[in-house]
């Protein structure tokens, strides 16, 4: 990638300030008033929309887009960290940044924080005022609407959603399909496969419309459901209930996922 401020094809609007230490694929549009740091580098097909900041050690894929006033790879919200390091963040391909959405870079304290980065996968979608702070690690897929936060060191694993104006605490993570319904406060792993809800959050069910929408058929949808019951909705405690579902659930993708998630949370699972 080369930046050409010059280019026809680059579109960079002539208010717009773009470090000439920037890397920018030739077909990257950047519109008015928009500033882009040195040390930013952004695919191909990329549009970076109006009055939006694009800072720090950051990578960005191809064909994502920014909306107006989108704050990405920002210095982070740590009292921790070292402003004169630059953090890192990572974007991957397809994702949609809307207005005013904050990605903060990864904390920087000094020798030993080298593999520390916040990233972000392929075909996200954050909706106005949705906030990914720093060190976070969100996969593809996931949807964040309007105004939903993530502490630090947050997980959110693919094609999650998390429902506007909730808020996920530190190190928390949240499982693959899972759903956070709105005005959610999340203090504890949301499982796979799974609706969580409230304030604080619990477990209300399998995200059966999620579970359809992604191809899980009548089968796999009748495991999740049966993992539900065993681990939330018995009288059984988690290690117990870990063992009921091994027997009474067949091997299978969404099993080994789901046993896997719980075996390794650290902050224990909503229930």
């Amino acid at each position: 990638m080369r930046l050409r401020h010059g280019a026809i094809d680059m579109k960079i609007h002539s208010t717009a300030i773009v470090d000439p230490k920037a890397e920018l694929a030739e077909s990257v549009e950047v519109q008015a008033f928009t500033i882009v740091g040195p040390q930013v580098r952004i695919g191909a097909e990329t549009v970076v929309g109006p009055h939006c900041v694009i800072d720090g050690d950051t990578v960005i894929g191809e064909r994502n887009r920014f909306f107006s006033g989108a704050q990405i790879g920002i210095l982070s919200q740590d009292l921790k960290h070292r402003p004169d390091l630059l953090g890192r963040t990572l974007i991957g391909n397809d994702n949609l940044f809307r207005e005013h959405v904050t990605v903060s870079a990864c904390t920087l304290t000094g020798a030993g924080d080298e593999h520390r980065v916040t990233s972000i996968g392929d075909s996200c979608m954050f909706m106005a005022y949705s906030h990914v702070a720093h060190d976070c690690h969100v996969g593809s897929g996931v949807i964040m609407a309007n105004c939903a936060s993530l502490a630090g060191h947050v997980e959110i694993e693919d094609k999650a959603i998390i429902g506007g104006l909730s808020g996920v605490h530190q190190e928390c993570v949240v499982g693959r399909m899972a759903f956070v319904g709105g005005l959610s406060r999340v203090a504890r792993d949301a499982p796979p496969y799974m609706i969580v809800d409230g304030n604080p959050a619990h477990c209300c069910g399998p995200n059966s419309v999620g579970l359809k929408r992604n191809g899980f058929d009548t089968v796999q949808r009748t495991r999740v459901k049966t993992m539900y019951k065993l681990m939330f909705r018995s009288n059984l405690n988690t290690t117990q209930a870990i063992h009921e579902i091994e027997s009474a659930v067949e091997d299978s993708e969404e099993r080994a996922c789901f046993l896997d998630f719980v075996r390794r949370s650290i902050r224990g699972i909503t229930k």
